[in-house]
């Protein structure tokens, strides 16, 4: 092991294109180990289905007088909060992945530190991808229906994905700090719990909320996701949230992914 280090710390540095290659290499990787198992992609699959009933013929009739027209506005919030819990995934892989040693493995390969943990990441789009493709069907056959343009409702999907990926990053770091990967699921509701219920998802309309909890939600990243996608979706002024969503992706980015690779190369 000591070889293989001194071996790494006098490699020469690798450029952000080859780092890239690396990446998407190891990407390819995590997508096959889903054609193997496609047992992990129950939990997506799964989701939307449960969370679009539950919430659709719970509130639906409280919320805006018909399970019809309130489908129209929680379809568009679940897009966010679908990505928030889809994103937690990554971590149980990788918390595994480690306990059973194979980033030891990729250590002794001349390939950039950052690269597994970019390959996961990229990989993990895979997942998210069948959580909107199963949200959008189960709901049209509800009877949701998108109201804008086919670039506006890409659009849409691009901002939600664009949150994903930068969350996938705080997933990351939950893998790398968590002992096993049962604890992973544990730490992800913690973080989860709060941003996807504290936001716009299941109301568009926040303003009976306590002044303390709007005030939170108003900052809240799902928040402007929500409200940006419905936007997009069913119509209406989309304001500066889309913006706000990817500013709130860049800097999730900016902070995790340097701290991801340091905890990264100690942990492994």
């Amino acid at each position: 092991m000591t070889a293989i280090t001194v071996d790494q710390a006098s490699a020469p540095r690798i450029g952000p294109a080859r780092t890239l290659g690396n990446g998407l290499t190891l990407a390819w990787r995590n997508v096959m180990q889903l054609k193997h198992s496609p047992e992990k992609l129950i939990d997506v699959l799964m989701m939307p289905v449960v969370f679009l009933l539950l919430f659709l013929y719970v509130f639906g009739g409280v919320v805006a007088g018909s399970t019809h027209a309130y489908l129209q506005q929680l379809l568009p919030g679940l897009v966010a909060q679908m990505g928030m819990f889809a994103s937690m995934g990554l971590g149980t892989s990788l918390c595994e992945d480690i306990r059973k040693g194979v980033f030891d493995r990729f250590r002794s390969l001349p390939i950039a530190r950052s690269a597994p943990l970019i390959g996961a990441v990229i990989g993990d789009a895979v997942r998210f991808c069948v959580s909107m493709v199963m949200l959008v069907a189960f709901g049209s056959l509800l009877g949701f229906r998108f109201h804008t343009n086919p670039l506006s409702v890409l659009a849409a999907f691009g901002l939600a994905y664009a949150l994903y990926f930068a969350v996938c990053w705080v997933s990351v770091l939950v893998g790398l700090v968590a002992p096993s990967p049962e604890t992973v699921q544990g730490l992800g509701f913690i973080w989860a719990m709060p941003l996807t219920f504290g936001s716009s998802v299941l109301l568009a309309n926040t303003g009976t909320m306590p002044g303390w909890l709007q005030a939170w939600v108003k900052v809240n990243p799902v928040t402007h996701l929500a409200d940006a996608t419905r936007a997009l979706m069913v119509g209406g002024p989309i304001g500066d949230h889309a913006w706000y969503t990817l500013a709130w992706a860049v800097g999730i980015v900016v902070v995790t992914f340097p701290v991801a690779v340091w905890m990264y190369g100690r942990k492994v």
